[in-house]
């Protein structure tokens, strides 16, 4: 089984006072790493960000906003195995952008210190949308939050081509690394 880890860690500067918070997160910011299990051996990759904004309120947990993963950008070290990636398994010239759409958090978000929250919305990939809640844990300081995640994002269910071939046996999820640093947007 493939899994799909993502731990997201972002530095902002934020007023704690102010309700609604805007972090805008920039490719030079951000790192994508992805891990793919297979019986033989473990396949390591990235990815690049290419947008990404979310506006919370910390009153009422509604969010919005989106992180645009440039899919085109995906590398594992191999370009036969790359090539593979992009023309039959995630068919990036069609769908060129893998997208996390919030539409809430669901707990509070601490005024300082480790909290625990979920961030709820649309995990967009290969064309379709998928409702997703993403469990993320937060340190939140004077002039910054770090947020971790860990979940698994069954690309094989959600439509996508089994990589398998008959020698070589993948799992069906893959597992992300995301750090990135959000800034705060006035």
């Amino acid at each position: 089984m493939k899994k799909l880890l993502f731990t997201i860690a972002f530095a902002v500067s934020l007023p704690l006072c102010a309700q609604e918070t805007n972090l805008v997160f920039g490719p030079s910011d951000t790192a994508i790493h992805w891990i793919l299990n297979t019986r033989l051996h473990t396949v390591h990759g990235t990815f690049r960000l290419k947008e990404g904004n979310i506006r919370f309120d910390r009153a009422t947990g509604k969010a919005s906003g989106e992180i645009v993963v440039d899919a085109q950008s995906g590398e594992s070290g191999s370009s036969m195995r790359d090539s593979r990636m992009h023309s039959a398994i995630l068919e990036t010239k069609l769908f060129p952008a893998i997208v996390f759409v919030p539409d809430h958090v669901n707990g509070q978000i601490p005024a300082q210190g480790d909290g625990k929250l979920e961030l709820h919305g649309t995990f967009q990939l290969h064309g379709k949308s998928h409702e997703f809640t993403m469990p993320v844990e937060v340190n939140v300081e004077p002039a910054q939050i770090a947020v971790k995640s860990h979940f698994n994002v069954p690309y094989i269910a959600w439509g996508l081509k089994n990589p398998s071939t008959l020698f070589l046996k993948v799992d069906d999820t893959v597992a992300v690394e995301l750090t990135a640093t959000g800034h705060l947007k006035q």
